[in-house]
């Protein structure tokens, strides 16, 4: 099935952050519930709205993974549970990588499986902290090109 890549729309945000909640409660096992509902109106209130939103779009237009990118740096790769290992985090990182320039990301030290996806497509870990950017204790790895 082929993908396409282009701009998110603030009309597109409650998919864009339904999209999100599918994907972290797949990928995301050590976040709490409580957890969830506390990001999850920071996702569609605050951090959409701050940064460069692009959705990889299926033929229906159907959104099937989004990528949020300001000042050359990764916010957000978020792939729909149905559609993950089919290229599509592959293809907005290439697209972030070539077109945007982006040459950092951060990620959860407790997501193995992206911390692997990152380092495959070349990341090297440069730095890490002992708890995300709201305070709570996950660690994040802080990756470049």
């Amino acid at each position: 099935m082929p993908y396409y890549v282009d701009i998110i729309h603030p009309n597109e945000y409650a998919e864009v952050t339904a999209l999100w909640e599918a994907s972290v409660r797949a990928t995301h096992k050590f976040l709490t519930e409580a957890d969830i509902q506390y990001f999850k109106p920071l996702i569609y209130n605050k951090y959409l709205q701050a940064i460069n939103l692009f959705a990889a779009r299926n033929e229906d237009n159907k959104i099937v993974g989004f990528l949020g990118v300001k000042d050359r740096k990764i916010e957000m790769l978020f792939v729909h549970p149905s559609s993950m290992s089919r290229g599509i985090g592959k293809k907005l990182m290439m697209y972030a990588i070539e077109k945007l320039k982006a040459i950092k990301v951060d990620v959860n030290e407790d997501n193995p499986k992206a911390v692997g996806f990152y380092q495959h497509l070349g990341f090297k870990t440069v730095g890490r902290s002992r708890l995300d950017s709201s305070g709570k204790p996950y660690p994040i790895l802080h990756m470049e090109l």
